[in-house]
């Protein structure tokens, strides 16, 4: 047992600094490269903080653990807004100003609903997993046109201000951007591998195992992104980041989990955590959405989200 937890922070541990690693350098080549501030903050900020989750669900699909892959990136989701935005519009409110922003909203709202109706059925398939491949696929080319239609737009206006200045050392944002992939491949099979031995010798499933220690884990490259964002006044970078993530475990990872092993999805999954998944993405997009008001999270928002993380997983662990 205690080598399996071992395992498994260890694995945390290189999964969070190598993600970070990766995003920097991943950001560094793509100014090197010209790419703009906006999209840089809406593909690779807003998509790279994922790249934990989609290595971790791909290796335990491979592994036949699907459930540990399902639970990981629904489990991020659920942790991404009610865990890390509460957190963060307790630490500082959240004010959304972007455009952009405001029209992925409902975008990430539809993608789960449309994931209880898929899997429905309690099996996600070939098709079901293309689906959310080709859906994803065209979600990104109508992200880059609108970021390339409003490129004053406030999202990209503080991705610029927050990064940093360029020293165009394209070979070391390369050598970066490589050793944070390769760590961070080696540290999610050891964090897979700990999370499903720890998940045997408990008697747990790996589902659960997957909603909470491991979806929470691959979740705090957001985690630092949102704070550290809303901490600078970069309040849409914050929420950009997390909406961006969403996007992309719903419909990229477990698209891709699906891929490569259609399973049988476990009923709890239908019943309790997409109904979970789907009200605190509403909550978030009445919170965020510009109903007459400016979008805001303030900090009872805020708080009230971390209270609805905790209520969800007291129900998930008891």
């Amino acid at each position: 047992m205690l080598p399996s937890i071992l395992l498994l922070v260890v694995g945390l541990v290189l999964l969070v600094w190598s993600a970070d690693r990766f995003i920097e350098g991943s950001i560094e080549v793509a100014r090197s490269l010209g790419m703009s501030p906006l999209l840089i903050g809406m593909i690779i900020v807003g998509f790279g903080t994922s790249v934990p989750e989609l290595l971790v669900s791909a290796i335990a699909a491979f592994g036949h653990n699907p459930s540990l892959a399902l639970g990981n990136a629904y489990g991020s989701n659920i942790a991404n807004i009610a865990l890390i935005l509460g957190l963060t519009a307790v630490i500082r409110p959240i004010s959304v100003q972007s455009r952009i922003l405001k029209r992925e909203l409902p975008i990430v709202t539809i993608i789960s609903i449309a994931a209880f109706f898929q899997l429905r059925d309690q099996y996600l398939s070939t098709f079901d997993a293309l689906c959310m491949l080709v859906a994803f696929g065209c979600f990104v080319p109508w992200s880059i046109r609108q970021g390339m239609r409003s490129p004053a737009d406030t999202f990209g206006v503080e991705v610029e201000q927050t990064m940093q200045t360029p020293e165009n050392q394209i070979g070391r944002s390369i050598i970066r951007l490589v050793t944070g992939l390769i760590i961070l491949l080696f540290s999610s099979r050891m964090l897979v591998q700990g999370a499903v031995a720890i998940a045997q010798a408990l008697g747990v499933s790996d589902l659960t195992i997957g909603l909470t220690i491991v979806a929470i884990g691959t979740s705090l490259p957001e985690l630092a992104s949102s704070i550290a964002a809303a901490r600078k006044g970069a309040h849409d970078m914050a929420l950009g980041n997390i909406i961006g993530s969403n996007i992309f475990n719903g419909l990229a990872v477990v698209g891709l989990s699906g891929i490569i092993s259609p399973f049988q999805v476990p009923p709890g999954v239908v019943s309790r955590d997409i109904p979970v998944m789907i009200s605190a993405t509403m909550a978030l997009f009445v919170f965020g959405a510009d109903f007459g008001r400016p979008g805001r999270i303030n900090r009872i928002e805020g708080a009230l989200l971390l209270l609805f993380y905790a209520g969800y997983l007291f129900w998930l662990l008891s």
